[in-house]
């Protein structure tokens, strides 16, 4: 399909810099297919499902992932420049994979440093791409890596708020979900930062149970869709996981009648990696380049809770293919016209699947 059947006109005052406070009191779009639109509140969710649902949340947890430093000089000829680095997935305890600027300025084989608070991070590039990405050697394990970056390195604010307004320390506890316990991802699960203690108190008193899957969030979520047409662009690899007890668990559930909720597309791409073409959801540990676009048939997730996406993203696509395209352009003009807030920061909308209303 042509990239620009997925663009819109988004007005800059729709996008959030600041989340709902609470956290709950973000409003909710419910989207049925080829049913009228209902305006809601996330703190409501639980009067638009049913007891025996199940909730499948993304516990992966932000780390201060971008780096600000200097690549050291090659010789006389080439004193340091700035440079900044995001990085996106873990190769390895020591190596990662990054987006860096200014990319020209970088070679293989070039020494960077980053620096804070007087602590110093030493870096090696081993690979470049040709679209900035490159591949970073530290010279340190992953346990005196982890605790360098967390003095280094800053939260990646997604570059829509990034540009707009400086990090501060109100984001360190607000680009971060409530029940965020594996270290790994450079951006949040945004679906799930609406997400309370009080939430949950009310979805469990209907009986509405949920699990836990993980997968590790990376910068390559923000890229634009450069191809003119989908089939020609390359999703970047996540890394994710699903443990045997929560396949068991979903497996069961769907089996009782239950449906499948997934807490944003991250859940989503990872459960529908995981599942085979009958549905049936097997344990999975491994990277995931999933792309997801109108024509997928859905072999396991049937309710999706997810933010606005961006015009012409990969995640614009994917709910396009779970609702429709066209139930998702009307969804979007309805919202851009009652005030609902954009993106990571914004309000949420629960989707149904177009063949299961």
């Amino acid at each position: 399909m042509r990239v620009d059947e997925f663009d819109f006109e988004l007005p800059q005052d729709c996008i959030a810099l600041r989340p709902a406070n609470p956290r709950d009191s973000a409003r909710l779009l419910v989207i049925r297919p080829d049913e009228p639109l209902i305006d809601d509140r996330v703190s409501s969710l639980a009067s638009c499902l049913k007891s025996g649902d199940v909730l499948v949340l993304n516990d992966t947890k932000v780390i201060p992932a971008q780096l600000e430093g200097l690549r050291l000089p090659r010789s006389p000829e080439f004193p340091p420049a700035k440079i900044s680095a995001t990085l996106h997935m873990r190769v390895s305890g020591s190596v990662w994979d990054a987006f860096i600027r200014p990319a020209k300025k970088i070679q293989v084989g070039d020494r960077l440093v980053f620096e804070k608070e007087g602590v110093s991070l030493h870096a090696e590039v081993t690979k470049k791409g040709d679209a900035g990405e490159v591949q970073l050697l530290f010279p340190l394990n992953a346990a005196e890596l982890d605790a360098a970056l967390f003095t280094v390195g800053h939260i990646p604010l997604p570059p829509y708020i990034a540009s707009k307004r400086a990090e501060d320390n109100h984001d360190k506890a607000d680009y971060q979900t409530i029940y965020a316990r594996e270290d790994g991802a450079v951006a949040a699960p945004t679906a799930g930062l609406h997400f309370t203690d009080e939430l949950f108190a009310s979805l469990s008193a209907k009986e509405i149970t949920t699990q836990f899957v993980t997968l590790h969030v990376g910068a390559g979520t923000f890229l634009p869709v450069k191809a003119d047409d989908t089939t020609d662009h390359k999703m970047h690899f996540e890394t994710g996981t699903v443990s045997q007890e929560v396949a068991d668990t979903l497996n069961r559930a769907r089996g009782n009648g239950g449906r499948i909720v997934s807490v944003g597309t991250t859940s989503l791409r990872l459960l529908e990696s995981a599942a085979s073409e009958d549905g049936t959801l097997s344990a999975f540990h491994g990277a995931t380049d999933i792309f997801i676009t109108p024509g997928y048939k859905f072999r396991i997730v049937d309710i999706l809770m997810t933010n606005f996406h961006l015009p012409r993203s990969t995640l614009m696509m994917l709910v396009s293919a779970f609702s429709g395209l066209e139930t998702m352009r009307a969804a979007y003009r309805h919202a851009i016209a009652t005030g609902y807030r954009f993106y990571s920061y914004g309000d949420a909308s629960l989707l149904f699947r177009r063949d299961q209303t």
